[in-house]
């Protein structure tokens, strides 16, 4: 069922509760619900929005790690990064998997959890991973949002969580 036939069952539910419209306090009731549903049906958030140019870095990098793809990984990355690899962009992936950091390569999925923000333009953004074998591990990313760049990933701490991913 979709999102619109939910609120209507709802409303109809509360309709139904209601019963005749008696007085103008049954009135406010049905409207508040009516008001309400169609709040909770708005895909997104403001919050959303701001998060969304930072999460699509992450992403774009994950992806391109997977992919075994250096040079597409390498262009998320900081400046600083992009300026030691700049000769050799496979070699980044090698080194990210070498370090330690193979299972963000590995994994299967991935999921963003909180952010912070540590000043105007650099946050920190958790991310969930499940490797193959449906480990969990929790990433924690910092990015910068760096001019005429776009935000770019400045490191990575990874750790191994307990318990399985599904």
């Amino acid at each position: 069922m979709n999102q619109w036939g939910s609120a209507r069952d709802h409303l109809r539910a509360e309709l139904w509760r209601a019963g005749p419209v008696r007085n103008g306090r049954e009135t406010m009731r049905v409207l508040w619900v009516l008001v309400l549903s169609v709040f909770l049906m708005m895909p997104g958030t403001a919050q959303d929005a701001m998060e969304q140019p930072w999460r699509d870095s992450v992403t774009g990098q994950i992806e391109a790690l997977r992919s075994a793809d250096g040079e597409t990984a390498l262009s998320f990355a900081g400046a600083a990064f992009r300026a030691s690899y700049q000769s050799n962009p496979q070699r980044f992936a090698e080194d990210v998997a070498r370090s330690g950091y193979g299972p963000i390569g590995e994994s299967r999925s991935h999921s963003f959890g909180t952010f912070r923000e540590l000043s105007p333009g650099v946050v920190l953004q958790e991310v969930e991973l499940i490797d193959a074998d449906g480990r969990v591990w929790e990433a924690v990313y910092q990015l910068a949002d760096e001019r005429d760049e776009g935000w770019r990933v400045q490191g990575v701490v990874l750790r191994s969580t307990p318990g399985l991913g599904i």
